[in-house]
């Protein structure tokens, strides 16, 4: 399908151009030579083979494009070769910008325009009065790569979406096992240690009871401790707290990993930031262990460096290794199968980024993997600095191509140089205008502010060169980069926008229940100055209007042409197309915004999905622990209180059985409860939902003070829970922070990192959770959300309320 995509434009491109050369001159009466068809048909063919490579060779099939039209543009009439060097190379522009990082792209455009340009001087020198096609063309070439770099941000922010709803939904699935897994290692530490300890110290304490009366007293002191100790570890297996993971961090198994090679007189020094669980940091660990293992295998004894650095937008993962020292034999070297570099690759590739692995200088080997980072967006290959210097140089070179003849050619008259024409002070505002507009998204205050006073400046070159053309052909080449920066803006402006609030102007909010929520309103702090909020989407485009309707009625006056109609028809169509960009600039918003809440409302539910089989799963094992394995402890605690030495040991030997038979069950034992049969997560099942949402890219903090009491009412457990899980599911990049504190017979939830908060729609739903118990919802700025919850609260019975011990699915 992209291959006849990739022939059919430059197809038609040939057709058109001709029916404008030799068509036009066909249907005129005219017959070209034959010298001149033969030439057009070799350069159509040229131009349209490279264009059909455009793809797979962007820079390649421009450099040929532009090389084959600038040829045959010197033996064939004017117009023969123009949509070939125009469209043919703008098409060849959009290319690169789409299928080349962005460096490449711009450089491309300064280059080809530089070569133009000085294509133009070298032929006519500074004073062309024909100067102004150049702008034209270096404007259509701009449009052509500004639009492909467009399209390529498009396609990585799809990229970067697509890669976070598919790692949420491997971690909804992944979730469960998880959290079965922990358990079952809890519970096998537990009957591994704790209880087999007491069997053995009671058995041993009886049957050395005549000899050694002493050990009965200290085996039933032990079997008192350990049932005590026993049923503290299995709390705390039920329920772990949310601000610490039970598991290994991920540095701290890839830290152990090199530990372990360490014993194997591996030299190892190793770099590793924090990473979040999941598979980024499967694939970052398989990555390291394979490059180990390697080294190990082919180098024993080689200087090795270890390499993770968890980034916004990639993970780099190194493992580089140096030569083998001298004499050093390698007795594992025959017992690889060959496949590991495969394996490396499939696995970085799932990850969502890619890897590349080869030998270094004195013998060294690397392995470089770069996966995504916090934000999940796509993997760019990270090119060396002696690529760029090697694009910079041949770039100048043919840059400074046309030159080559004044350089080598002592002319024997020397020309007398007049001013600049106006078509080279139109090219050179249009250069700044392009590099402004490249600089908006870093420093946006700046950009827009010279955006605005460039414009000026138009009219003063056009009096400075006596220009002699249409009048309002500058100003209006001038508006295009303002209109596509009033575009950009406000698009961002609608996709980043909080959403209307219902709040009053003095921020206090009715609730349904009477109940006033004082606090900052959700908008408050956005309309702040000019840029970032809704009032750039009134300044930006009024400011744009006036100062092109300025430079227009300059231009106009400035020619003589000063009469009403010419200055109401300019500055009506400066406002047109002002708005034209605004109204475009809101419909990219609104779809950005719609794509992105739709994302967001998928990875929301997967992560509910998840938090709920993994709190089933939870509970389905707590309620055998408690039924059985507790129960046994607490009679084990029971009889050596009581001084039974011989039952201690039985009840611990019932408590080990009950303890492997519910490993069992947990391992093979029927895991679906049936549909509508999951239990509602409570505040115990944070920890689950934090791990949830730093799998799937965000990083996600959650603390309870120790002021919170462990059993809350139900109610409230619920309600908390939700609103945690509420704040959290709108979505966002930036880290969450959820501290949870209870002071005074109040539950308080501070969430800060969480400005998709203060839409109406989450605060409504947040409202809904809190207001039947008597709870507050407050804002304390553009991110944080402060809610409160009495902890005496006694609800007010509605319709289709769910308490911990009904079985069902929340609706």
């Amino acid at each position: 399908m992209r291959t006849e995509d990739d022939r059919l434009l430059p197809v038609l491109l040939v057709v058109a151009q001709a029916v404008v050369w030799p068509g036009a001159a066909l249907g005129r009466g005219t017959v070209p030579d034959g010298a001149a068809l033969l030439v057009a048909a070799l350069v159509a063919g040229v131009v349209t083979g490279a264009l059909a490579l455009r793809r797979s060779r962007p820079v390649v099939a421009l450099v040929v494009v532009a090389a084959a039209c600038a040829l045959g543009a010197g033996p064939l009439p004017v117009g023969a070769t123009a949509l070939l060097g125009t469209a043919g190379v703008a098409l060849a522009l959009y290319t690169v910008a789409t299928e080349r990082d962005t460096f490449t792209a711009v450089l491309c455009v300064v280059a080809l325009a530089a070569w133009q340009g000085l294509m133009q001087i070298s032929l006519h020198g500074l004073s062309d009065p024909s100067g102004l096609d150049l702008v034209l063309t270096a404007l259509l070439y701009a449009t052509a790569c500004g639009a492909g770099l467009l399209v390529r941000r498009a396609r990585r922010a799809r990229w970067a979406a697509e890669q976070r709803l598919k790692r949420a939904e491997s971690e909804r699935h992944r979730l469960p096992a998880v959290e079965r897994r922990r358990m079952e290692r809890e519970l096998h530490d537990v009957s591994a240690h704790h209880l087999t300890a007491v069997v053995v110290t009671a058995g041993a304490a009886f049957g050395l009871r005549d000899r050694r009366p002493e050990l009965a007293g200290q085996a039933l002191e032990f079997a008192v401790e350990t049932g005590r100790e026993v049923t503290r570890a299995l709390g705390a297996v039920r329920a772990p707290a949310p601000s610490r993971e039970d598991l290994p961090s991920p540095e701290e198994r890839l830290a152990d990993l090199v530990a372990g090679f360490r014993r194997l007189d591996q030299r190892i020094d190793c770099e590793i930031d924090p990473l979040p669980d999941g598979a980024v940091a499967d694939a970052a660990y398989g990555i390291v262990r394979e490059g180990l293992t390697n080294v190990a295998r082919h180098a024993p004894g080689a200087h090795t460096r270890v390499r993770v650095r968890y980034g916004e937008t990639r993970t780099d993962v190194v493992v580089t290794s140096a030569a083998p020292p001298a004499g050093t034999t390698a007795h594992a070297a025959g017992l690889g199968g060959g496949r590991g570099q495969g394996f490396l690759r499939s696995r970085a590739r799932e990850a969502g980024g890619t890897l590349t692995s080869g030998p270094m200088g004195e013998g060294g080997w690397e392995i470089r993997a770069a996966l995504p980072g916090r934000t999940a967006a796509p993997v760019e290959a990270a090119f060396p600095r002696g690529y760029r210097v090697a694009q910079l140089v041949a770039a100048a070179g043919l840059v400074l191509q046309p030159l080559l003849p004044a350089l080598v050619v002592r002319p024997d008259t020397a020309t007398v140089t007049q001013q600049a024409s106006a078509g080279t002070l139109f090219a050179l505002l249009a250069a700044a205008q392009a590099l402004t507009l490249l600089w908006l998204p870093r420093a946006p205050r700046t950009a827009l502010t010279t955006l605005l006073v460039l414009p000026l400046l138009w009219p003063l070159a056009m009096t400075a060169t006596h220009y002699t053309g249409p009048p309002l052909l500058p100003p209006a080449l001038s508006l295009f980069t303002t209109c596509a920066a009033v575009a950009a803006r406000t698009a961002r402006s609608i996709a980043n926008a909080p959403g209307t609030t219902t709040d009053t102007p003095g921020g206090t909010q009715k609730t349904p229940s009477g109940t006033a929520t004082a606090g900052t309103s959700p908008t408050a702090g956005l309309g702040r100055g000019v840029l970032g909020g809704p009032s750039e989407l009134l300044f930006l485009p009024l400011a744009a209007v006036l100062v092109h309707s300025l430079a227009a009625v300059v231009a106009v006056v400035g020619r003589g042409n000063g009469g009403p109609g010419w200055v109401i028809g300019a500055c009506g169509g400066v406002v047109v197309v002002v708005g034209g960009a605004v109204w475009g600039g809101v419909v990219r918003g609104r779809r950005v915004r719609g794509d992105r809440g739709a994302w967001d409302e998928r990875v929301a539910l997967w992560t509910e999905e998840a938090v709920r089989d993994a709190w089933a799963e939870r509970r389905r094992i707590a309620a055998g622990l408690e039924t059985t394995v507790l129960s046994r402890t607490a009679d084990m605690v029971e009889e050596a209180e009581a001084g039974r030495l011989d039952a201690v040991a039985d009840r611990a030997r019932e408590a080990l059985a009950a303890m492997r038979a519910l490993l069992d069950a947990v391992r093979y034992g029927d895991r679906d409860a049936g549909p509508g049969r999951s239990p509602q997560p409570t505040l115990q099942a944070l920890d689950l939902l934090a791990h949830q949402s730093r799998a799937t890219g965000r990083d996600v903090r959650i603390r309870l003070t120790d002021r919170v009491p462990e059993r809350l009412p139900t109610a409230v457990d619920l309600a908390a829970y939700h609103a945690a899980e509420t704040i959290l599911a709108v979505g966002g990049d930036q880290p969450a922070m959820l501290e949870f504190d209870a002071d005074g017979g109040t539950l308080t939830l501070t969430a800060t990192g969480v400005p998709h908060a203060a839409r109406t729609a989450v605060r409504e739903r947040l409202t809904a959770r809190v207001v039947p118990l008597g709870g507050t919802l407050t804002t304390g700025g553009p991110d944080t959300v402060h809610l409160r919850l009495p902890l005496a609260a006694v609800p007010v019975p509605q319709q289709g309320d769910v308490t911990e011990d009904e079985e069902g699915s929340d609706g």
